[in-house]
């Protein structure tokens, strides 16, 4: 494994030395993936797997609080260790999708931990099982966190009991993921972060990874811009009927699984009920963000207005209005993230301070590293795991405070069992896309001149359209092509229905070219994690209100805040919204976050048309799939 940046000495004093684009150190998971040491690894998973078969005779209504508790512990233990075998197969696979020997062991662990699954499925299926008197009377008592952790798990698995099947069924279809749909979603991810491409800039030919290339999406030239796009879905074209089948395959499995065989009543509902948010927040939520488009084209006229243009073209979406390529070197980058979120509060920077501490970055752009951005938390006994592609951008300033805002949130989420960890995909924003604001909110209140304030403004409201009305109008866009596929829709539907969706997003607000039918064949969320992207919608717009929250109570705000945070996934959403004084199915909740972007068009608006300013580092495109 490479190795990343060293750490500062202190987190109030700047670092002896600087931070430097490189890989992760993956060493705390596996020391060697050499063959002996995973031939260890396996024995050990076999002997731990073994030995919980044998507590099947144990599992009775009447066995005892304390026994079942033995059994429960036993059980995370044996978690942990699939989820430190399997995520660092994942993460080596991430930091290059090219390499063999990273592949081999990926399929190699995925198939030994589907066995493994198999094997103690067992235990789930008969907690489900149980009546609710009898469920009851072994749920692990006292108000220590642990216990609290174990209760809140056991009663989320008996929620799921309407869409559980019989023992040899579950088992079946985890095969079935192992070998079909997840092997099929694997090539995916080769083939595309194997994809080329080629710019000509300034008379030189480039080569780029995509992160490469769609770093031309925000130039303050329009023919590089529209170059870069061309060249992206140019490329996806050539691919477009692989890429299509996989797509088509991927939704008729979920829809085989989820709505056939498990009775879940939509595509859409399935995700919901993993997440844990009701079908009627979804849709208000997706309702009430379709109604607030034309907010949003009211933005894009005006953009075209400044940029001297009479419509803008989806080319120029994020195009910068100050004629600058600036770069921000990687140090600055950093400094600038840890100092933001210590203004906040210590215990944010002191944790994201962690990650370069123990080198769990991987930062440099390589060919074959998997695109985008993530953060990967294993389980609560690591600090979690950052994978950005830093190009330099002032974008990708906030690309990094967004991906440690996630780490942040794990890690003070890390006292919770393993099992609860992780928050439900739409609270799972809810940290990163805070950090967002707060860089944008921290270089607005030193920022006097009204055209640098326009410059933070228009970033802010282009990362809000990215976050929000993007992302809401991908689902909406999956909605229809599941249906689509099932109705026997060919590729060229499909780009149609795509076409469509745009063409009800813009409006007359933007000139949508012909190329842009294949965007959503390059949209890795819609095939890896079907209706992941309101996840992105619904954690932008809560944290808009809680930001709010936050500029109208200052220091009061913080603590709740943080509490907010450190639940994980150890309380239900409802709850820990409902503990914020949030409703999730009230309509004018989610229409108060368009009252923030709203205020800001207000000021856009107010300031003078003449001139431009020079941008001073503003916070960008989040890690959703932006451009």
């Amino acid at each position: 494994m490479t190795v990343t940046e060293p750490a500062p000495a202190s987190l109030d004093a700047p670092a002896a030395a600087p931070y430097r684009l490189s890989g992760w150190d993956l060493s705390e998971l596996l020391d060697d993936p050499n063959p002996e040491r995973i031939a260890e690894e396996l024995a050990e998973l076999e002997a731990a797997v073994g030995a919980f078969e044998g507590r099947r005779g144990m599992l009775a209504a009447g066995m005892g609080v304390e026994a079942f508790r033995r059994v429960l512990e036993e059980y995370e233990a044996l978690h942990e260790r699939m989820d430190r075998l399997g995520g660092y197969g994942s993460l080596w696979f991430s930091e290059d999708t090219q390499s063999r020997a990273a592949q081999s062991y990926r399929n190699r662990l995925q198939q030994a931990i589907t066995a493994s699954y198999n094997r103690v499925l067992f235990f789930e299926l008969w907690w489900k099982g149980l009546d609710d008197e009898e469920a009851a009377a072994l749920l692990p008592p006292g108000d220590d966190v642990r216990a609290a952790d174990y209760r809140h798990f056991l009663s989320d698995l008996r929620r799921l009991k309407p869409f559980t099947l019989e023992e040899r069924a579950e088992q079946i279809i985890n095969v079935k993921d192992a070998n079909g749909i997840g092997a099929v979603l694997t090539l995916y991810s080769m083939l595309t972060n194997r994809l080329e491409f080629t710019l000509a800039v300034d008379g030189e030919e480039k080569k780029l990874t995509r992160d490469g290339l769609m770093s031309y999406a925000f130039s303050p030239r329009a023919e590089l811009r529209e170059a870069a796009y061309r060249e992206l879905y140019r490329v996806y074209e050539g691919e477009a009927t692989v890429l299509g089948q996989i797509y088509a395959n991927r939704v008729r499995d979920w829809h085989n699984e989820l709505v056939d065989l498990r009775g879940y009543p939509s595509a859409l509902s399935a995700r919901n009920t993993a997440n844990d948010i009701p079908d009627e927040a979804v849709d208000v939520l997706l309702r009430v963000v379709a109604d607030n488009a034309e907010l949003f084209r009211r933005y894009f006229r005006l953009k075209a207005r400044w940029l001297g243009m009479e419509r803008l073209r989806r080319y120029d979406l994020y195009a910068p209005l100050a004629a600058s390529d600036r770069q921000v070197p990687y140090d600055e980058a950093v400094r600038s993230v840890l100092a933001t979120f210590r203004r906040f509060h210590p215990s944010f920077a002191a944790q994201a301070e962690r990650l370069f501490a123990e080198r769990h970055v991987d930062s440099e752009v390589r060919r074959g590293k998997r695109g985008g951005a993530f953060c990967s938390t294993v389980g609560p006994r690591w600090t979690p795991w950052v994978l950005v592609n830093y190009t330099g951008r002032v974008r990708d300033v906030a690309t990094l405070a967004h991906e440690l805002g996630h780490a942040v949130h794990s890690m003070l989420a890390e006292g919770h069992s393993g099992l609860v960890q992780h928050p439900s995909l739409p609270l799972a924003e809810t940290a990163s896309v805070f950090a967002e604001m707060l860089m944008t909110d921290r270089l607005l209140g030193e920022e006097s001149d009204p055209l640098a304030r326009r410059e933070l403004l228009v970033a802010s409201v282009d990362d809000v359209y990215a976050t929000v009305l993007r992302q809401a109008f991908f689902v909406r866009f999956e909605v229809d092509a599941h249906r689509a596929i099932l109705e026997g829709a060919s590729l060229d539907d499909l780009s149609r229905l795509y076409m469509a969706n745009l063409g009800e997003q813009f409006g007359d607000s933007v000139e949508v070219a012909p190329e842009l039918q294949h965007e959503w064949l390059s949209i890795p969320h819609i095939f890896h994690t079907p209706f992941y992207c309101y996840a992105y919608s619904f954690g932008q717009l809560l944290v808009l209100a809680l930001y709010r929250r936050f500029q109208e109570e200052g220091e009061a705000f913080k603590p709740g805040y943080l509490e907010l945070l450190a639940h994980g996934g150890s309380a239900r959403p409802q709850q820990v919204l409902a503990e914020a004084g949030i409703d999730i199915t009230d309509a004018a909740f989610w229409q108060g976050g368009f009252a923030v972007v709203a205020d800001r068009l207000d000021e856009l608006e107010a300031t003078p048309a003449n001139g431009l300013a020079a941008s001073p580092s503003p916070a960008g495109a989040p890690a959703a799939e932006t451009p």
